[in-house]
């Protein structure tokens, strides 16, 4: 679980991502939740976008993806979301978001 703190140092770093990744009017697949997973071991921090055909709303994808993957919802503006997890990778040390305490 975040702290506001540790959301905002998050939101921040997130503000000059593009989105990745765009859910659209299919559901959510399993594909998507590991490929979404793989880009959080490898960078952490994910933006997604959520386009207007789709059934979800972005808070409602952001629940169904951090539940799917493990990790904790920074953000959700407009039709974008932000989701963090930390990363056990020990080759990725060197380059892993350091959260204030």
């Amino acid at each position: 679980m975040l702290t506001s703190k540790q959301r905002a140092f998050l939101r921040a770093k997130a503000q000059p991502l593009a989105p990745i990744f765009q859910i659209g009017k299919n559901e959510i697949s399993e594909n998507m939740i590991k490929q979404i997973s793989d880009a959080l071991t490898a960078h952490e921090l994910v933006k997604v976008h959520v386009l207007e055909n789709s059934p979800y709303t972005a808070r409602e994808a952001c629940d169904i993806v951090c539940e799917q993957t493990g990790a904790d919802g920074v953000s959700v503006l407009g039709a974008k979301f932000v989701i963090y997890r930390e990363t056990e990778d020990k080759k990725r040390r060197e380059t892993r978001i350091i959260l204030p305490k």
